[in-house]
């Protein structure tokens, strides 16, 4: 996952949330839904490696990833697809998990972690963020706009801030919107891109909200709604020539305490 833009207002139990997943095409991905090794996870998986980068389970929680952007990418002793996994299938609260993820961050690739906890038997419900980076120190996120892309939360990369931006205009019949928002294949201007250590022409490249290569792209958009009792999340999985090849869609009535 390379780029999230969320709104959370947890007085009023409300989260709502647009996603891409970038990934080499060669990879290969399993669509979203239920897992039958797992069957209290609904997500898309990597097939590669076994876990994933954004899902959501039964009882309210939720978790999705962003890796970190370095001139050396270092390969990481464990797959960060794994902390989205093992927090679904966790008891530990949000700020317990991260406690323990990030005491063993070295294991892992750069990585920024997005975990919420909507349970019903809670007042308001929590989100946190962590990452092993700079930067990255846990934290339970209060009521406002938020995003992620490959730095830490809230770094003002162009995309991230036309994606927060158009999240902000979406209405409660936003579906068609925010997939035109996590369509935008608009490059940022050259001086305007950040500098992260990689060749400017791959900085041009990987600016744009939707991302297509011959060899590397936006393979997930995720569209993701909790209002109190209720989940919708709706998943689009996409290509390698930029067509989308599916639609997985759930809605889910959360369970009261």
């Amino acid at each position: 996952m390379c780029l999230i833009a969320f709104s959370w207002q947890p007085q009023a139990r409300q989260l709502q949330l647009l996603a891409n997943r970038d990934e080499f095409y060669a990879r290969p991905t399993a669509a979203a839904d239920w897992w039958p090794d797992s069957p209290n996870i609904w997500a898309g998986r990597d097939q590669e490696a076994g876990g994933t980068w954004l899902g959501v389970n039964r009882s309210g929680r939720f978790a999705a990833l962003t890796n970190v952007r370095e001139a050396q990418m270092n390969v990481g002793k464990r797959s960060r697809g794994e902390l989205v996994t093992n927090f679904l299938t966790s008891l530990l609260s949000p700020e317990a998990y991260l406690e323990q993820v990030l005491s063993q961050g070295k294991e892992y690739a750069g990585f920024n972690l997005l975990l919420g906890d909507l349970a019903m038997n809670q007042e308001q419900g929590e989100l946190w963020y962590g990452g092993n980076r700079l930067g990255g120190e846990a934290r339970r996120l209060n009521a406002g706009s938020y995003g992620l892309s490959n730095a830490q939360l809230n770094t003002p990369w162009p995309k991230l801030i036309r994606l927060k931006q158009g999240l902000a205009q979406l209405d409660d019949t936003g579906e068609a919107s925010a997939f035109a928002l996590l369509d935008d294949a608009t490059q940022a201007a050259p001086d305007s891109l950040p500098d992260t250590g990689v060749s400017p022409e791959l900085e041009l490249l990987l600016s744009s909200a939707f991302i297509h290569s011959p060899t590397y792209g936006t393979r997930a958009q995720t569209y993701l709604c909790i209002k109190g009792q209720q989940l919708d999340i709706i998943e689009r999985s996409r290509g390698a020539h930029a067509e989308l090849l599916s639609t997985q869609c759930l809605q889910l009535i959360l369970p009261s305490a």
